[in-house]
């Protein structure tokens, strides 16, 4: 019963849409999934909202930082998987969160700016490791990345965090129709039709990548 939490500091950086997209690979594997929604916009509740969820996929919205502990503890007592979709501010709800991880994914697109939030969530990670009483794994990971220049931003984000020594997942979630098709089609990537939007199959295939490199790294294995 694996906990994963989506953590940055800054909003806007594909925190939602990487949950789904992993939420969604996870269930067509068979695995049961809960998509906590703990972001005060209510993005996941909003998707949730469009198409009729599969049998393995469920939603939980959890209001406050009182009460995130106990709802990530009822989600993982009932799911393979729980995915903690958080807010895109620094507050003590993110904290409880990280704690109760197994692991924390920090999204950023490719910006000066969004480096250094990453590195605030970095820090807030390590943090934690005192009041957990435990490492918490952490990978960072660019996210809405241009198809064009996807294996350069592999190269750079080796480059730009080995010296700070943050880990990294090998893989970038590209920026594809399909994934933002699934805020105003519903559904998850499975569930999408050519006929629906453009790359489908190179989404798809992007997804199953990145899940891997997910899996890999909560098995403790190279990510």
């Amino acid at each position: 019963m694996a906990v994963i939490s989506l953590v940055s500091s800054k909003g806007g950086v594909g925190k939602t849409t990487s949950g789904v997209v992993l939420a969604g690979e996870f269930a067509a594997a068979g695995r049961n999934v809960v998509l906590i929604d703990a972001d005060p916009n209510r993005p996941l509740e909003a998707w949730s909202r469009l198409r009729p969820l599969s049998s393995q996929l469920r939603i939980m919205v959890d209001d406050s930082a009182e009460t995130v502990i106990d709802t990530i503890e009822e989600a993982r007592a009932g799911a393979d998987f729980v995915i903690v979709d958080l807010e895109g501010t620094a507050t003590d709800r993110i904290g409880f969160a990280v704690a109760r991880s197994d692991l924390v994914l920090i999204p950023l697109q490719q910006s000066v700016l969004d480096a250094n939030e990453a590195a605030k969530s970095v820090k807030l990670i390590r943090q934690m490791w005192k009041v957990a009483n435990r490492e918490i794994p952490y990978r960072a990971f660019y996210s809405r990345v241009p198809p064009a220049i996807r294996e350069r931003t592999a190269r750079d984000i080796e480059r730009q965090f080995n010296d700070a020594s943050i880990p990294t997942l090998p893989v970038s979630l590209i920026d594809r129709a399909a994934y933002r098709a699934l805020f105003s089609i519903g559904g998850t990537i499975h569930e999408l039709e050519t006929s629906d939007v453009s790359g489908l199959e190179s989404a798809r295939e992007n997804a199953r990548e990145f899940a891997q490199s997910v899996i890999n790294t909560l098995r403790g294995g190279v990510a």
